[in-house]
């Protein structure tokens, strides 16, 4: 699933491209991606329309329009954005086709036709229930420790809870466990301080080393000029079962927590 660093680095990709750009036709080869409004009042609203710059709120892509609106992207379990130019025909598991007004072309592709789409008046409509993103200058041990307090679930359950902390999945929040050493089941709000001070700073870290090796690339995910990231080749842990961990050389193993693979070191990791 694309996660923060994925959908930063093609934000990143989109904003020199696409913005000033606007809308000239929507070809909505999977129309039942469109939540809100139809997929025809998306159309004919989204024509014309100008990008005035395109925001992302956890693993949301929101593009500000020249009417107020806007259009917001989940790119959920398999999406990602291919920028093709004009004439380009579909990309493999291209759903959606957003044409800006030079003939280039958004490609919103989807193998597994989970990704969803709105054009709304106000964004806090799709994205406002999310928590803090743990990039921002305000997220904080201190915030961190408020967003865990009493909370009785793993802690790698909490971590990909999208209104605690918005961003982080299945992949970041094992790997930053794995510095923290802290172990995925325990629970949250039983973290002392120092535990959570090191996982605010673990997580920081491994968010801003993913954004630097343009996301990972573990089955679908491409950036939006259609090349993979490199960041799954440095994961210490996360889908590494089998293989040695490489602070002390134990086998990684691999456990669910509430349903979500959960890859950790038995030994780097104990649980207390």
């Amino acid at each position: 699933m694309p996660e923060l660093p994925e959908v930063e680095t093609i934000r990143r990709d989109l904003v020199p491209r696409v913005v000033g750009r606007s809308f000239s036709a929507v070809q909505l080869l999977w129309p039942r991606a469109v939540r809100q409004p139809s997929p025809e009042e998306f159309r004919r609203r989204l024509s014309g329309q100008k990008i005035e710059s395109i925001e992302r709120r956890g693993k949301y892509l929101i593009f500000h329009l020249s009417s107020g609106q806007a259009l917001i992207l989940h790119l959920r379990m398999s999406g990602w954005l291919h920028l093709a130019p004009s004439g380009s025909p579909p990309e493999l598991y291209c759903r959606n086709t957003f044409i800006m007004d030079d003939g280039s072309q958004i490609q919103f592709c989807d193998r597994r036709k989970l990704g969803t789409i709105w054009l709304v008046a106000d964004p806090a409509e799709v994205v406002g229930k999310l928590g803090p993103d743990p990039l921002e200058q305000h997220f904080t041990p201190k915030l961190l420790k408020e967003r865990l307090h009493k909370r009785s679930a793993p802690i790698k359950a909490v971590l990909c809870d999208q209104e605690v902390i918005s961003g982080v999945g299945n992949m970041y929040a094992d790997e930053a466990l794995f510095q923290a050493k802290i172990h995925p089941l325990k629970k949250a709000g039983d973290l002392s301080f120092q535990e959570i001070t090191k996982l605010h700073k673990s997580i920081r870290k491994v968010l801003q080393t993913a954004l630097r090796q343009r996301g990972a690339s573990i089955a679908d995910y491409k950036d939006a000029l259609g090349r993979p990231g490199t960041a799954q080749l440095a994961f210490a842990v996360a889908h590494q079962r089998g293989k040695n961990c490489p602070v002390c050389g134990t086998s990684i193993q691999r456990i669910p927590v509430r349903n979500r693979g959960t890859y950790f070191c038995p030994v780097c990791q104990k649980l207390s």
